[in-house]
C-alpha cells in the first residue's frame, strides 16, 4: 500500500510521519507529473484551503485528483483538506474538489488563539485526542454520509463512501487511529 500526501502546503510531512510509523510507504505530491505516480490512497493535509486551492489550480492538480476521488480512490482531508473536499463552504460561493456532499464553516473555532484539544471517540476507534486549529466544522451533512465523530454538538468526522474527512489534526497527536481507520478503508 502506498499514499500520497498532497505537499503545496500545510502538515504534509506529519502525516508521512504516521504512515511510516505504521509501515506504510507514502510520497509527496507537489507537481502533475506526481499524479502519474503508483498509489492506494490520497491524503489532503491541514494548512490553508484558500492556498492550496489555489496551488491545486496553478499546479494543475485539481481536476486529475478530483477525478481520482470520483472514480473511488480513497482520501482523508484534515481541517483544510476537509474544506477542500466539501461541496460547499459556508459564506464562500465557490468549493474545490466538492466530491464530499456536506457544508462546512470554515475558521468555525476561530483565529489561531480559539485553537484547543479535546477527546472524543471517533467511529469504531474508542476514544482519542483531537487537535482543532483554526478548525472548520460540518455543519451540514447530507443523507448517506456517516457522521464517526462529533465534539459539543458538532460534526468534526464524516465518513462518505471512498471519503473520509475530519475538522482535527490527526497527525499533531501519538494517536494513529485515524490513520489506521483510513489504512483499513484503502484495505
Amino acid at each position: 500500500m502506498t499514499i500520497a500526501v498532497l505537499a503545496v502546503q500545510g502538515a504534509f510531512l506529519e502525516h508521512r510521519r504516521m504512515f511510516d510509523s505504521l509501515g506504510i510507504a507514502s510520497f509527496e505530491i507537489r507537481k502533475a507529473e506526481d499524479v502519474n505516480r503508483h498509489f492506494d490512497g490520497l491524503v489532503l493535509p491541514g494548512g490553508e484551503s484558500t492556498v492550496q486551492g489555489k496551488l491545486l489550480r496553478e499546479l494543475h492538480l485539481l481536476e486529475p485528483l478530483r477525478k481520482k476521488i470520483a472514480d473511488g480512490m480513497p482520501v482523508l482531508g484534515t481541517c483544510a483538506g476537509l474544506i477542500l473536499l466539501a461541496e460547499h463552504i459556508e459564506l464562500q460561493p465557490d468549493s474545490h474538489f466538492a466530491t464530499l456532499p456536506v457544508t462546512v464553516s470554515r475558521n468555525a473555532y476561530g483565529r489561531q488563539l480559539g485553537s484547543f484539544c479535546a477527546e472524543s471517540s471517533f467511529a469504531d476507534q474508542g476514544t482519542i485526542p483531537m487537535t482543532f486549529i483554526r478548525a472548520p466544522y460540518v455543519k451540514e451533512a447530507k443523507q448517506g454520509v456517516s457522521v464517526l465523530a462529533e465534539v459539543d454538538g458538532r460534526i468534526v468526522a464524516v465518513r462518505w463512501k471512498n471519503q473520509l474527512g475530519v475538522s482535527f489534526h490527526p497527525e499533531l497527536t501519538e494517536d494513529t487511529a485515524v490513520h489506521r481507520y483510513f489504512a483499513a478503508m484503502i484495505g
